[in-house]
């Protein structure tokens, strides 16, 4: 097996480092960026069901079966990401900065902290995905990383922006955002820790892992695409959805070739 560890630490960082594009939102529109959200939001819903059932169910089902070990697992990851959404009190990834603001303007000095613990927890779990997907195979591991990229682009912009309502300075803001993001190098160190010394890592968290998947697309990311119900708006979210399928499906095929 090629080994994980240069593969999974380069692609944490990565991801950490897509927390600094929330400064970006500062100079643009609020509709231009809306727009171009809601298009991510498309891209990402796309790519998080590709991982899920192109990449991370079939190798879980080819390493164990399709067991009850594995609904249990695949439950348990939905659980535990609808867990993590109600402690963050407000649908982190998608929502526009400004409704963010308005909902949470009735207790503004929690915040930060709030936000910021939520957002780490969640970059905690995902190195630990991206760590035990490098276990099964270069290409999983790129295709789940590629799909927890593409998630977290959008989640930062609002991430960024409520950190700025809270009361913290652009400097602050970024950095402690970045902080938060940095946590995914200690998950992914913990998964590579675990994996390497047991191989029922891997049939932990390839099940656990599609469970987030399909909850944060299914719940978080689809029901924003539904506000918008303008013809030529559910076009392009559609067009988009499926291309992010069909990337998941194109690393799939490159990845069996």
């Amino acid at each position: 097996m090629t080994n994980p560890i240069l593969w999974t630490l380069l692609s944490v960082i990565l991801v950490s480092l897509v927390s600094l594009i929330g400064v970006f939102a500062l100079f643009w529109k609020q509709k231009n960026r809306d727009e171009f959200l809601l298009l991510l939001v498309s891209l990402s819903a796309g790519t998080l069901f590709g991982g899920a059932f192109l990449h991370l169910l079939p190798e879980a089902v080819e390493e164990s079966g399709f067991t009850l070990q594995v609904s249990i697992l695949l439950l348990a990851g939905v659980l535990v990401f609808f867990l993590l959404e109600k402690f963050i009190h407000w649908h982190h990834c998608h929502t526009p900065t400004e409704q963010v603001s308005k909902h949470l303007a009735h207790h503004p000095t929690h915040l930060a902290p709030l936000n910021l613990l939520g957002d780490a927890l969640h970059n905690f779990i995902d190195g630990l995905v991206i760590a035990g997907s490098y276990f099964v195979s270069i290409p999983v591991g790129i295709a789940t990383t590629i799909a927890v990229i593409v998630h977290e682009i959008p989640q930062e912009f609002a991430d960024f922006g409520v950190l700025l309502y809270s009361g913290l300075s652009k400097t602050k803001a970024l950095l402690f955002n970045f902080l938060s993001a940095g946590v995914a190098i200690i998950g992914a160190v913990v998964g590579l820790i675990i994996g390497a010394q047991s191989d029922s890592f891997i049939h932990f968290i390839l099940p656990f892992a599609a469970g987030g998947f399909v909850y944060i697309a299914g719940s978080n990311l689809i029901p924003e695409l539904h506000k918008e119900c303008g013809l030529k708006d559910s076009f392009w979210h559609f067009f988009v959805l499926v291309i992010g399928l069909l990337i998941m499906l194109g690393l799939k095929i490159v990845g069996a070739g």
